[in-house]
């Protein structure tokens, strides 16, 4: 079985910055991220809007302004 430093050395040298750069990829694709804290500043944000609309027409429309 070939090792990996044996297939690294027989690349061409222009090529050995590319399997670092995807080495690095798969690193840190293996790595989880620290959880951060749940974010709820925006709560009560909405509250103007209580009585014009339902739930489900407010969800519709917060998409919609999202989209602006």
């Amino acid at each position: 079985m070939i090792k990996i430093e044996e297939m690294v050395k027989n690349l061409p040298p222009d090529l050995h910055q590319e399997v670092e750069d995807f080495i690095e990829f798969l690193i840190n694709k293996r790595v989880q991220k620290p959880a951060g804290r749940l974010r709820q500043d925006w709560a009560g944000t909405l509250k103007d809007y209580r009585d014009k609309y339902t739930s489900l027409e407010l969800q519709k429309k917060a998409l919609e302004w999202r989209e602006d």
